[in-house]
């Protein structure tokens, strides 16, 4: 069978393209012939797809009017246009993962709206941003909102990937008809050691603090407690920069990432807004414990006082940090957060969307 994938630029494995990338190789071990379909499709990740047999097709230009955050840009343009392609693929199966490209598809698979997003973030956003966005925040409130009925209506299953993403959608007057969470590569993310090293907290900033709000982050770093941020530091404003207790590591492969998550104390997840959360379920997949707030994606993930810890207010999660570095926790912990992310693992998750394609070829 012929299944295509539409995607948000492929600029990059991590975020909301990575579902598609990990069920891709499922598929392809059941035997099925797998096309990666997307706007922006960077070279070097065209041809590690092609050397692992997947197919790859570009639909628009790699040019990008703000090119350091492409699906953004990729996004703002398809929510001004509203334009859609009647036909996008002769796959047998076709799902859509993009918030970018209109098209039938027999799923579509909904990560979140992008207005609520920039809503949660615009806190920390510099100036002219914050500005830009007060501005045009409510037309392209009401123009999304049009888009995401598209999607709807070209899609024979809208799919969520959380109870909180689905209630965003279900705001919307729109049905919900399936939840699946993202999956996750288990055999990849577990622990790489028996005896954690436990001297560092381990966090990720993202863009305008979307997984780690900057001043929670100070004042858990003022309070001594040491903090390894891995990811972009493009976006990290100076006041955190020289901090002696934050250490900027950069982009990590993902090796590195599994020895980071394993030996860390736990992480700090202290995010913005974040329908699903793929950091929480990495860092239980490696054996350890998560500190995050008691709301959205988070909050169906991690397991209060099993596999980590979720707390209401930012004073809450500060003095939880602060607590966790002066004193030990359970080490049953560790085995907790391992078997909570198998739960997650992407041969279990896979079965769901099997389904859905049974199904619907059953209804043909």
């Amino acid at each position: 069978m012929k299944i295509t994938f539409i995607t948000d630029p492929l600029v990059t494995t991590e975020g909301a393209v990575r579902p598609s990338l990990l069920l891709a190789k499922e598929f392809t071990k059941n035997g099925h012939e797998v096309t990666f379909v997307s706007p922006q499709i960077d070279q070097g990740i065209a041809e590690s797809l092609q050397k692992k047999g997947f197919h790859c097709r570009r639909i628009g230009s790699n040019f990008s009017l703000i090119p350091s955050i492409p699906t953004f840009d990729a996004w703002a343009r398809q929510v001004i246009q509203q334009k859609a392609i009647k036909r996008i693929s002769d796959a047998d199966f076709v799902v859509n993962t993009s918030s970018c490209v209109i098209t039938p598809a027999n799923a579509y698979y909904a990560q979140g709206p992008m207005v609520r997003t920039l809503r949660d973030i615009s806190y920390n956003m510099p100036a002219h941003y914050q500005y830009a966005y007060k501005l045009f925040a409510r037309p392209f409130d009401a123009l999304e909102n049009r888009l995401i009925k598209r999607f709807r209506d070209f899609s024979r299953v809208f799919v969520a990937n959380s109870a909180f993403c689905a209630s965003m959608y279900e705001d919307l007057d729109l049905l919900v008809d399936i939840i699946i969470y993202p999956p996750l590569d288990c055999t990849l993310f577990k622990p790489s050691t028996e005896k954690p090293s436990a001297d560092y907290v381990l966090t990720h900033l993202g863009i305008y603090g979307k997984e780690g709000d900057f001043q929670i982050v100070k004042a858990i770093a003022d309070a001594g407690v040491q903090v390894k941020v891995f990811g972009r530091t493009s976006f990290i404003p100076g006041f955190l920069k020289d901090h002696k207790n934050l250490h900027f590591l950069g982009r990590v492969s993902d090796q590195e990432l599994v020895e980071l998550y394993s030996n860390a104390l736990y992480t700090l997840f202290a995010f913005s807004h974040e329908p699903f959360g793929y950091i929480p379920v990495e860092s239980m997949a490696c054996g350890t414990p998560v500190v995050t707030y008691d709301k959205q994606g988070p909050s169906e993930t991690v397991v209060h006082l099993k596999t980590g810890w979720q707390e209401h207010t930012d004073q809450q999660l500060v003095r939880r940090a602060l607590n966790l570095w002066k004193s030990e926790y359970p080490s049953r912990l560790r085995t907790e957060c391992r078997s909570r992310a198998l739960t997650f693992d992407t041969r279990r998750i896979v079965e769901k969307w099997f389904a859905i394609l049974n199904v619907q070829k059953a209804s043909e």
